[in-house]
């Protein structure tokens, strides 16, 4: 004999299988058929052998380890909604004469009936695949089959309306992931299959977490579905609720559950570390840090990937789009921006789409445009696009290479730090913080900018006075906020008259003292594990704490310029197209006893007062706007420096 024809569609074969089942139910409800309870038994067979897989009721019997009886239950409760010749029996055998199913009509016409089928701790009510209406006692209660059970045994698999509106899909499209995450991969795979456990991710990678939950959930054959913290239930009784929902969820989709607490907040992060205790399968946890917990947990840290890794992602990701690039370009692209595997994918596919071709100065130019278009840079912040080079900056000589061997720290940090293996001898200290002092307008900013442009990085100038917090921990969090944009997007920071925030620790007299000397060890820990160029300025070198000039990697003085120097500020700080008068004498000018800031202040004065005279840029201009600079200084200048020009 032949065996059956196998039913290649999946949907069809299910819902001849349920045709059967319900056949077979009516059977025992007393429907006289022809051919009886034998013949449904053999159409159910017939149905079986041509699923090309389990059949929804099957799967879901096993998955909530149903018994005979309460999986006879579910199916008597799914057909009086679908089968109505069987609603009609349930009517005739029913106490209320009603179309519907009832635990009474179930323990007296099921095979192996058993009264703990109901109980709430058994699987049809602790996963609510049914539930009895209230206030018609037990035995005669109407047994209402959960509507998203009902449309799964019809074959229709889709999350919970309930839940849709806290859930979404993580796709699984991780890029190729670091060594680092990789391994991280690994181990929690060969934890969480020794050991089912929630896994606890903190570190400072909120999208390496995302993808290394997605990797994780690809390894163990799941689906993966996202809650955010500002979304999660709060109060025992939404959470309890909550935990049933997933639950069914979870095994129904085969998908674990990632919960990004990252911004959260700590009540939030204690109620995701209450509400994980009830959750089953695969569940993460994630944000920068978590509050002690007794939770048993697989704790990992996940930090963005060290500079040889993002050079490795980098060379990946090139390598997949057969986009030619040099070692030294590859080395500045992975030292400069602290990006993770998905940012530095996405950043070489969109370079690649507008240069096919692989320029590395083109590429180099869309990394640094996309790593601060995503990095979020708070509103403490200002971003200054560079323009500035070093024609621009007047300087004694050895100030000037003191600056240009910052530069060179900054482009070669990569090849001594780590390929050279200095950053094995001493972890601590690696970042360039530098600081600048020396009187107003002698060019700190200025310096900054030129070292900006020559390292093609954007400058993020920091708002001391919107960092600097009278609530406890607000400034700490921040300059956490202004810190981790600045690394993402690769820009030079620069605190400008850093002494505001960045002074002597003082003797702890009250809470006030207590809490400012925590703000300054939090930012001489920062600073220390900063990756990038901080720049510091300040009038008073004195002004700043001894513990914080000690990891100062670099200390450049600003003097107040000599009249040669001066005389250069003046040559250089009129644009070619400014007209100038035949009066004009730039050794004259220098006499004045002026900082390149003011000098610069002068010329804008002058260049307008001209406009409006109509006429070229002359000494009567100059004369007038350095009155008019002269009287916003302490000590303005002096009738007789003023007539020398005349």
């Amino acid at each position: 004999m032949n065996a059956p024809d196998r039913v290649t569609d999946w949907s069809t074969a299910n819902q001849q299988l349920l045709v059967a089942e319900f056949a077979r139910l009516r059977a025992l409800l007393g429907e006289e058929a022809p051919q009886g309870a034998a013949s449904a038994d053999a159409q159910i067979a017939l149905a079986r052998s041509r699923m090309p897989a389990p059949a929804a009721i099957d799967t879901l019997a096993a998955l909530f380890q149903l018994s005979p009886f309460e999986r006879d239950l579910l199916l008597l409760a799914a057909g009086v909604e679908m089968d109505a010749r069987l609603a009609a029996l349930c009517a005739q055998a029913g106490a209320a004469q009603r179309p519907w199913a009832s635990f009474g009509i179930a323990l007296a016409v099921l095979p192996d009936a058993h009264w703990s089928a109901l109980s709430p701790d058994a699987p049809l009510r602790r996963w609510r695949l049914l539930e009895p209406d209230e206030g018609a006692g037990l035995v005669n209660a109407r047994l209402k089959i959960d509507e998203r059970v009902l449309h799964y045994l019809a074959g229709l698999n889709r999350l919970d309306q309930r839940l849709q509106a806290l859930l979404y899909p993580v796709p699984h499209d991780a890029p190729p992931l670091s060594a680092t995450q990789s391994a991280g991969v690994q181990q929690l795979l060969s934890l969480w299959q020794a050991v089912p456990q929630t896994i606890v991710l903190e570190g400072d990678d909120a999208t390496g977490q995302r993808d290394l939950a997605c990797a994780l959930a690809e390894g163990l054959g799941a689906g993966l579905y996202q809650l955010n913290g500002m979304d999660m239930p709060a109060d025992a009784a939404e959470q309890a609720a909550f935990a049933a929902l997933w639950g069914r969820e979870a095994a129904l989709l085969g998908a674990g559950l990632l919960v990004q607490c990252d911004g959260a907040g700590p009540e939030r992060q204690a109620a995701a570390l209450r509400l994980a205790r009830h959750l089953p399968g695969l569940v993460l946890l994630a944000a920068n840090a978590w509050p002690a917990s007794d939770l048993p947990c697989h704790r990992l840290r996940l930090d963005p990937p060290e500079a040889p890794e993002r050079r490795a992602l980098w060379l990946a990701a090139l390598e997949e789009l057969d986009t030619p690039i040099a070692a030294p370009a590859l080395d500045t692209l992975a030292s400069q921006y602290r990006l993770g595997a998905r940012r530095i994918a996405e950043i070489a596919r969109q370079a690649h789409a507008r240069n096919p071709r692989g320029d590395a100065a083109a590429l180099h130019h869309i990394a640094r445009e996309e790593a601060g278009r995503h990095a979020a840079l708070p509103a403490l912040t200002q971003t200054i696009k560079p323009h500035a080079s070093w024609a621009d900056l007047v300087l004694p000589a050895a100030q000037q290479q003191l600056l240009r061997q910052i530069v060179a720290h900054a482009r070669h940090r990569l090849t001594v730090h780590h390929a050279w293996g200095f950053a094995n001898q001493d972890a601590r200290g690696l970042g360039l913080a530098t600081l600048f002092w020396g009187d107003s307008g002698t060019g700190k900013t200025l310096a900054a900018e030129v070292m900006a442009s020559e390292l093609g990085l954007n400058l993020v100038r920091v708002d001391l006075s919107a960092v600097v917090s009278k609530y406890i921990g607000e400034t700490e969090k921040n300059l956490r906020r202004v810190f981790d944009s600045a690394e993402q997007a690769g820009a030079l920071l620069l605190f400008d008259e850093a002494d505001a925030l960045f002074g002597k620790r003082t003797e702890v007299k009250d809470s006030h003292d207590r809490y400012a000397n925590i703000e300054v060890s939090y930012l001489l820990q920062r600073m220390e594990a900063y990756c990038g160029l901080a720049i510091l300025t300040s009038n008073h070198k004195a002004a700043l704490d001894p513990a914080f000039q000690r990891r100062l990697r670099f200390v450049v003085h600003f003097p107040f310029p000599d009249q040669e120097q001066r005389e250069g500020i003046w040559r250089a700080v009129f644009p070619q197209a400014a007209p100038l008068a035949a009066d004009v004498d730039f050794a004259r000018l220098a006499r004045l006893d002026a900082t390149g800031g003011s000098i610069r202040n002068m010329a804008l004065a002058a260049a307008f007062l001209a406009a409006e005279a109509g006429t070229a840029i002359g000494m009567v201009q100059l004369m007038q706007a350095a009155r008019t600079e002269g009287a916003k200084r302490e000590r303005p200048f002096s009738e007789a420096e003023l007539r020398s020009w005349a």
